[in-house]
C-alpha cells in the first residue's frame, strides 16, 4: 500500500510551504529585506515543496504487490 508515502510526501509539501511563509514586516515603512530574501525562503522550501510533488507522484503511480504478480 502506498499511503504511508503519500503522506510522507504530502508531509514534505507542508514543511515547504510553512518555511515559505512570513517575511513580511508589520510596518509598512520598514523593508526587512534579509528576513525576505532568505535562503531558506528562496532556495531549500521550493526544493521541498518540488520534492514532495516527486514522492506523492511516485506513490500515486507506484502498483501494489498483488498488481504486479498477476501480470
Amino acid at each position: 500500500c502506498a499511503l504511508p508515502i503519500f503522506y510522507i510526501g504530502l508531509a514534505i509539501n507542508i514543511l515547504g510551504f510553512l518555511l515559505m511563509i512570513g517575511g513580511g514586516s508589520d510596518d509598512p515603512n520598514v523593508f526587512k529585506a534579509d528576513e525576505l530574501f532568505s535562503s531558506v525562503r528562496i532556495t531549500i522550501a521550493p526544493m521541498l515543496i518540488v520534492a514532495g510533488y516527486v514522492v506523492i507522484f511516485y506513490a500515486i503511480m507506484k502498483r501494489n504487490k498483488k498488481d504486479q504478480t498477476e501480470s
